[in-house]
């Protein structure tokens, strides 16, 4: 599959890593200057991602994959933070369907899974969850991290959340309006991984791959 979405207008250079000056962009005071940053920067790598890595997930997911690079258009007066690009079945947007992330903060890159608030069908994924508790805990590995709002940059360990404490997790994103849920890995801002464009490639596909089962049980 051709990553038809981006491809005739973006870069279609290979991904080139993740380096200081990137991370360095999140330092920038202002709306504008950091938007001016991240625009030069850091977008043109999520591009890249994207076309590199939309083909691998529609394999996975046995369905085309179209990846989609924040914009940040709705910031008025504060930068943002974090920037990422996300990967969803539908080519014209992603908050509102189960998705893939990569991006990064300040302080590390983010691989993960991802269902947001916009997201209609998450309160059945939710349910859908709680049923397979058991599956879920055995099948995602221990050093994944989970969170329950994609604006902060921490979370919580696999390894060490209690099966009631996932459910918990679970039944929020059911109950809560607002709720959210994201699972996936952290990549401290000096992991040598970053640098070294294949070994992450092939790290973003081991992720995606071990949180296949909860995008299958989104989407089912």
């Amino acid at each position: 599959m051709s990553s038809t979405a981006i491809s005739s207008t973006l870069p279609t250079s290979s991904f080139s890593g993740f380096g200081e000056s990137d991370f360095k962009v999140f330092e920038i005071a202002g709306l504008e200057p950091r938007m001016d940053a991240l625009i030069t920067q850091v977008r043109p790598k999520l591009h890249q991602l994207g076309n590199e890595l939309s083909g691998y997930l529609s394999q996975l997911c046995g369905e085309e994959i179209f990846p989609h690079v924040a914009k940040h258009a709705r910031r008025k007066v504060n930068p943002p933070n974090d920037t990422w690009v996300a990967f969803a079945n539908n080519k014209r947007g992603y908050k509102a369907y189960p998705h893939f992330q990569i991006g990064l903060w300040a302080s590390h890159v983010f691989i993960q899974f991802a269902i947001i608030y916009e997201c209609p069908s998450k309160q059945r994924f939710a349910e859908r969850a709680l049923k397979e508790i058991s599956t879920i805990r055995k099948t995602i590995p221990s050093s994944y991290v989970w969170s329950k709002d994609h604006m902060v940059p921490t979370g919580l360990v696999h390894s060490e959340l209690s099966k009631d404490e996932l459910a918990e997790l679970f039944t929020r994103l059911k109950t809560v309006k607002a709720a959210e849920l994201t699972c996936g890995i952290h990549i401290g801002r000096h992991d040598a991984l970053l640098a070294d464009e294949a070994a992450f490639i092939a790290k973003a596909e081991q992720t995606f791959a071990s949180v296949l089962p909860l995008y299958k049980l989104a989407m089912s």
